[in-house]
C-alpha cells in the first residue's frame, strides 16, 4: 500500500468514527505511520485531505450504482436510486455532511457529486424515452437532486426535528409526482385514458420530453448540428411549460 492510500485509509477510518465529524492531521499521520510533510505533499492541506477522503468514500458507493443492471422499469430504478442515496447518507453522515459543506471551500463541483448527477440523468433519459417524464431531463434532475440531498442532510443533521423515518419516502413520492407522468393505458370508453380526458398541456410536455430523449439517443441524420440543437431547445421549452 503506497503512502497516499495509507493516509486515505487512516483518515477514512478516523472520520467515520469521529463523534464531531472532524479529524486532526496529527491523528491521521499517527494512524498512517507517516510524518506531516508526507501528508501535505500528497494532499496540500487538511481541506485537500478531507476532500479526497469524502470523494473516495462516495466513489465506492457510486461504483455499485455504475455496476447495477437496469431493470425494465426506469421509474422503479429512479425510486431505488433515491432510496440508496438516502441510505448512504444515513450510514455515512460524516462523509455526507462534509461533501455538501460550504466550509470545504470548493469552487468546482466535487467529482463524486457530478457523477451522481450524471447517473441520475441517465435514468431520467430512460424515463423520458418511455413517455414517463413530463418535464425536461435537466429540470427533473435538478428538482430530484436538490430534494434528495436536502432531505438527506436534514435527517442526518437534525434528527431530533426530522424524526419521521418515512419522511425521505414521502418527499421522494411528492417530487417524483411533480416530474413523472402516469403510464399510458388503454381504457374503456369514457375512462380517464381516453384522449378527451387527457390534459393537453401535460400531454404536450410528456411527448416533448420523450422526443427530446429519443433524439439524444438516436440523432436525426437529416438535421444539421445547429438544427438539432435548436430542436432540443424548443422541446425543452415545451416539456417545461406544463
Amino acid at each position: 500500500m503506497n503512502t497516499r492510500t495509507r493516509i486515505l485509509e487512516a483518515a477514512t477510518v478516523l472520520l467515520a468514527e469521529s463523534p464531531s465529524g472532524d479529524i486532526s492531521t496529527r491523528a491521521v499521520c499517527d494512524a498512517a505511520g507517516v510524518g506531516a510533510p508526507a501528508l501535505y505533499r500528497q494532499f496540500g492541506d487538511k481541506e485537500g485531505l478531507l476532500s479526497a477522503v469524502v470523494d473516495n468514500a462516495f466513489d465506492r458507493y457510486l461504483a455499485t450504482k455504475r455496476a447495477a443492471t437496469p431493470s425494465e422499469d426506469p421509474v422503479h430504478d429512479l425510486r431505488s436510486g433515491w432510496d440508496s442515496h438516502v441510505a448512504f447518507a444515513q450510514a455515512n453522515p460524516n462523509y455526507y455532511r462534509l461533501m455538501h459543506s460550504p466550509a470545504m471551500g470548493r469552487v468546482a463541483t466535487p467529482p463524486a457529486s457530478a457523477e451522481a448527477y450524471r447517473l441520475l440523468t441517465v435514468v431520467l433519459e430512460r424515463c423520458a424515452a418511455a413517455g414517463r417524464l413530463k418535464v425536461s431531463t435537466d429540470v427533473a434532475a435538478q428538482m430530484i437532486m436538490t430534494a434528495n440531498v436536502g432531505v438527506s442532510l436534514l435527517t442526518i443533521s437534525q434528527p431530533d426535528t426530522y424524526r419521521d423515518p418515512e419522511l425521505p419516502r414521502r418527499v421522494r413520492d411528492a417530487v417524483h409526482a411533480a416530474v413523472l407522468a402516469e403510464p399510458r393505458t388503454t381504457g374503456e370508453p369514457g375512462s380517464a385514458a381516453e384522449p378527451d380526458a387527457v390534459d393537453d398541456r401535460a400531454e404536450t410536455s410528456r411527448v416533448a420530453a420523450g422526443l427530446a430523449a429519443l433524439l439524444r439517443r438516436s440523432p436525426a441524420g437529416s438535421l444539421s448540428e445547429g438544427e438539432a440543437a435548436l430542436l432540443q431547445e424548443w422541446l425543452a421549452r415545451l416539456s417545461d411549460n406544463e
